[in-house]
């Protein structure tokens, strides 16, 4: 093809086009929802209005002094904790970023999945100007969801945001009602994101029988909720508050979400004074896993200080401390210390952790103080431990039943190398 019936083609592309670009010029403009018809209702129930391009939001705010006490914290403690962050300069999935405001957030929902799903409560705190300042906005309906979003600010400020399963579910929730709206609204930015469920459980693992916010509220926070409405209720409340107008529950909902945010900022309190200050009261289980918490993210120096104390403080009394300090003075190479670790918590504990601990017994014995006999011994000890104690998973018995068995034929040669095997 020539270069002039080139030119020609593409000038027809050109016009094909032209139309299409003309239909979009005249599409019609999208259409402010009107207020929904117990606007007057709600009002007078307590709530504010606020417009924007996108229709109308309904909300609440709510200003605290800094002494305001919820449980047995006082909501002045989150000005001591971020400095403590700030001073450690500790990578920690619970620090914040000092770049981003920090701010506390939780939702409530229609449901807990799917598309139809739809986010009917969004709560913030944040610190500002000497003053806590909690803001809800309520959903007036589906047509003003667009409106609802956008008057967050989650598409204009980058946040530091804790959470309590929000990495989970809410704020997934957001993406997913934010990629319905994705046509009209800005882009969501990427927040970070904290979530105080993880740092609980990490925490607090083995000393909690459930995770759920009001028992770590009773048994952490002191915090005891007298008049509350039973979380399953509050979709319910709101679909009747929509469909009838009757905004009187729905104020119980908001207050609900409010003690919730309230005890995200005292639970941040209370979780970094445990990482941070070694003054904190704590049990003797909670500062193990916090040590073993340093540990997984390779803060080992921080991790050795944590246990060491706790060693320190409760000596043979809390075996999972030398257990995982077993490991750390295993990695600095001071081998007769690891060995008097791991024989504690072999000693002491049961299931996994005791057939882990007579493994580096094995290893340390067989390959740094070459002792196949002492090797063999504590092989044989795993061993019967994994025949006799039921407190641990089939797949994990196969597992190290085959290595146990290989080391123990292995160790048997070493040390009757006469013996046909």
């Amino acid at each position: 093809m020539s270069y002039e019936a080139k030119m020609m083609a593409m000038k027809k592309l050109l016009k094909k086009k032209a139309p299409i670009a003309e239909v979009k010029a005249d599409a019609p403009k999208r259409q402010t929802p009107p207020p929904p018809p117990y606007e007057k209702r709600w009002l007078a129930a307590g709530l504010t209005k606020e417009e924007n391009e996108y229709g109308v939001v309904y909300k609440r705010t709510v200003v605290y002094e800094p002494q305001h006490q919820h449980g047995k914290f006082a909501l002045s403690g989150l000005l001591g904790t971020v400095e403590r962050w700030r001073e450690s300069q500790e990578p920690h999935p619970l620090a914040p970023d000092f770049s981003r405001p920090l701010v506390f957030f939780d939702t409530e929902t229609t449901g807990l999945k799917g598309a139809g799903t739809l986010i009917f409560l969004m709560g913030f705190i944040e610190y500002t100007e000497e003053t806590f300042t909690l803001t809800q906005y309520v959903l007036p309906g589906p047509d003003h969801e667009a409106a609802f979003l956008y008057a967050t600010d989650l598409w204009k400020t980058p946040m530091s945001i804790v959470m309590y399963n929000g990495k989970s579910f809410d704020m997934p929730q957001v993406q997913t009602r934010w990629t319905m709206n994705r046509n009209v609204l800005p882009q969501l930015l990427k927040h970070t994101e904290i979530d105080l469920l993880h740092g609980s459980k990490r925490i607090w693992k083995n000393e909690m029988d459930t995770f759920k916010l009001t028992a770590v509220e009773e048994e952490q926070l002191g915090f005891f909720r007298e008049g509350d409405i039973p979380g399953h209720m509050a979709p319910i409340i709101y679909q009747d508050a929509v469909k009838n107008g009757r905004a009187e529950l729905l104020m119980k909902v908001l207050l609900h979400n409010e003690w919730d945010i309230l005890s995200l900022v005292t639970l941040y309190i209370r979780s970094t004074d445990l990482l941070l200050r070694d003054d904190s009261l704590s049990s003797a289980n909670a500062k193990t896993n916090i040590g073993k918490w340093y540990t997984d993210l390779k803060s080992f120096s921080r991790s050795k200080d944590v246990l060491m104390d706790v060693i320190a403080e409760y000596g043979t009394e809390e075996p999972k401390a030398h257990f995982h300090i077993g490991f750390l003075l295993k990695k600095e190479g001071r081998q007769i210390e690891a060995i008097e670790s791991f024989e504690i918590a072999a000693h002491s504990l049961t299931g996994r952790e005791r057939v882990i601990a007579y493994e580096e017994l094995a290893k340390l014995f067989e390959h740094k103080m070459k002792d196949p006999a002492k090797a063999l011994h504590y092989t044989k000890a795993a061993i019967c431990h994994l025949r006799h104690d039921p407190d641990m998973t089939n797949r994990f018995k196969i597992r190290m039943g085959n290595e146990f068995t290989h080391r123990e034929i292995r160790l048997t040669k070493k040390l009757f190398p006469g013996e046909a095997h």
